[in-house]
């Protein structure tokens, strides 16, 4: 039921996202489009992949200093790219509009939303430093008496010596991969494109990888693959790529989320017994 609002006029009711289906193979013209909008845009979308480069660069420098941090640490780069994409998300919606591509604008377009934006971002805050610690306990586990040095440690990872610990962190890796994916794969664009509170936005995130695991299998295997070729590539490549997923997760919420104004159908009325 509707509420009146201090001028007396009927205040509408936030309407729950409709997640659409979408083909196995939308992924791939999520990343076409992307590739198009960063040719739109090149400077303002090069300014955000310049961002990820440097924090690729801190992963990797901790990763040659204290290896048994670099899962946090990657873990924070994979939390902070859906906030760092916010202005990549601004650079699609405007060229998508037809308006001028330029950065300014996009620095600040969080303030639409701030409070639920912020929520999020507590949330993945939390995952993250859960993450952290399950990190390093998994490390005292398999590694009681000493660290061995970071040669040491790749030569395991290698030849699989300790092929029980590698299970385990991939196993527990790969659970909290899934929990930020599931709750973030187009929650951000669509608390900034509606206003969405932050609960109903990774509900609705949930609810598009439920509903599309075909798709969503393809499109997260296209973020790591992207991303790894982006450190192999002594970070250069995440200058580029990372703003081209940034740009496809736009055109990603596009597809999997009805306009606005799309209602799904009505249910036909049950009749009852005389």
């Amino acid at each position: 039921m509707s509420q009146q609002n201090d001028t007396g006029t009927a205040a509408e009711e936030p309407v729950f996202p409709t997640v659409r289906e979408v083909d196995a193979g939308a992924p791939l013209r999520w990343i076409r489009r992307g590739i198009d909008d960063f040719r739109a845009c090149p400077i303002p979308s090069l300014f955000y992949g310049f961002c990820f480069a440097v924090m690729g660069l801190l992963v990797t420098m901790v990763f040659e200093h204290a290896y048994e941090y670099t899962a946090a640490m990657t873990s924070g780069f994979l939390l902070l790219g859906p906030f760092l994409a916010m202005g990549l998300y601004e650079i699609s919606r405007r060229h998508e509009e037809g308006q001028v591509c330029a950065l300014l604008p996009t620095l600040t377009v969080w303030r639409r939303n701030a409070g639920n934006i912020g929520i999020f971002a507590v949330v993945l805050g939390v995952i993250f430093l859960v993450w952290a610690r399950a990190s390093l306990v998994i490390f005292a586990l398999f590694y009681t008496n000493e660290l061995p040095n970071l040669s040491g440690f790749l030569n395991q990872l290698v030849t699989l010596e300790n092929l029980e610990f590698l299970l385990v962190y991939f196993c527990v890796g790969l659970l909290f991969a899934c929990i930020v994916f599931a709750a973030s794969v187009i929650s951000v664009p669509l608390m900034l494109d509606r206003n969405q509170d932050a609960i109903s936005s990774m509900l609705a995130s949930i609810g598009a990888l439920a509903r599309n695991p075909g798709a969503m299998a393809v499109w997260a295997l296209l973020i790591v693959i992207l991303t790894i070729i982006g450190f192999l590539s002594f970070h250069l490549g995440l200058v580029v790529l990372m703003p081209v997923v940034g740009h496809a997760s736009w055109h990603a919420y596009r597809d999997l989320v009805a306009p606005a104004g799309d209602a799904p159908p009505p249910t036909a009325p049950v009749e009852q017994a005389p």
